[in-house]
């Protein structure tokens, strides 16, 4: 029998920068605040039939930790009944939740899953270890919010730890990928997010009286071409070209076709698969495709998502 997944609906929070509008919130209550949205819009339907809930995190290390789907679906209102987990691809995380999702009903074990995803990059905390002997002197102190923690020594050993940016840099100079084209990407997506509001805008549940996406830039290529490129001397890599650390929430409403018809759900998209490709960690901003036919630019013969690891 064959069985398809759709996405029917999805809800996200305006997207806060680092120590933004949303630094105030706990990624619990972000990830509640999307649940509570979701449930309002498609009142049709019912909740307690949810299969489960599965969100991406790539930190988990403060008020994220001990499964935060599971908190979530609890304080955004959905019943006990309804179970929750948390994935973690990384930066691939709410793609992952979101692939897991559309298998569980395409493998016939589910019709109803909300998926999304949840982070607060402005409340990572700080960690440090324990000791490993009696009245240790020493302390380690580790920023969560990126980066690398709690470092195996074989893993530094054998693939180093690079940071995201200096992630990119290995990328731009590998392909060469010039300081010019960096920026130009980067005011087109600047220019194209400022263009997009209001459609983003259908998407957006605000939160707090916050209401708009807040890291597009006024920005120009002289404005970017000025920025410094803290990662690397004579690097490419700036804070104008380099992805944003953010805050925000984002729940999707993934069903299957007994499902839509029972509550009477509108699909908005199909989901047809889903796949993940391993590439050195020096340069996880890279997507390696497959055979047959491998990726070439133009062509839709294969849809591959780069899961990163940092």
């Amino acid at each position: 029998m064959s069985r398809e997944a759709f996405i029917v609906d999805g809800v996200r929070t305006p997207f806060g920068k680092y120590g933004g509008a949303l630094s105030g919130v706990r990624p619990d209550d972000l990830a509640a605040h999307v649940i509570r949205s979701l449930t309002a819009r498609n009142a049709t339907v019912d909740w307690a039939a949810v299969d489960d809930v599965v969100f991406g995190c790539a930190n988990q290390a403060g008020e994220d930790n001990r499964n935060v789907a599971r908190m979530a679906a609890l304080l955004g209102g959905l019943p006990e009944g309804v179970p929750g987990t948390t994935v973690n691809r990384l930066c691939g995380s709410g793609l992952d939740a979101v692939a897991s999702a559309a298998r569980a009903i395409r493998a016939g074990e589910a019709h109803l899953v909300v998926a999304g995803g949840v982070e607060s990059m402005s409340r990572a905390p700080f960690v440090m270890p324990k000791a490993t002997s009696a009245f240790s002197r020493t302390a380690e102190v580790y920023d969560t919010t990126i980066g690398w923690r709690f470092v195996n020594r074989f893993m530094r050993e054998g693939w180093g730890t690079d940071s995201m940016p200096e992630t990119a840099e290995n990328v731009a100079s590998a392909f060469g990928i010039s300081r010019q084209a960096q920026d130009e990407f980067a005011l087109r997506s600047q220019e194209r997010a400022a263009k997009s509001r209001a459609r983003l805008a259908l998407e957006i549940a605000p939160i707090e009286a916050f209401e708009k996406d807040e890291p597009p830039r006024d920005t120009s290529l002289e404005k970017l071409a000025a920025l410094p490129t803290p990662f690397r001397e004579g690097g490419t890599v700036t804070a104008g070209n380099a992805s944003p650390v953010n805050d925000g929430a984002a729940a999707l409403l993934v069903a299957s076709e007994a499902a839509i018809a029972r509550y009477g759900l509108t699909p908005l998209a199909r989901i047809d698969g889903a796949a993940a490709a391993g590439v050195p960690p020096r340069i996880m901003g890279w997507v390696r495709c497959p055979p047959p036919g491998g990726c070439s630019t133009g062509s839709a013969s294969h849809s591959v998502t780069s899961m990163w690891s940092s």
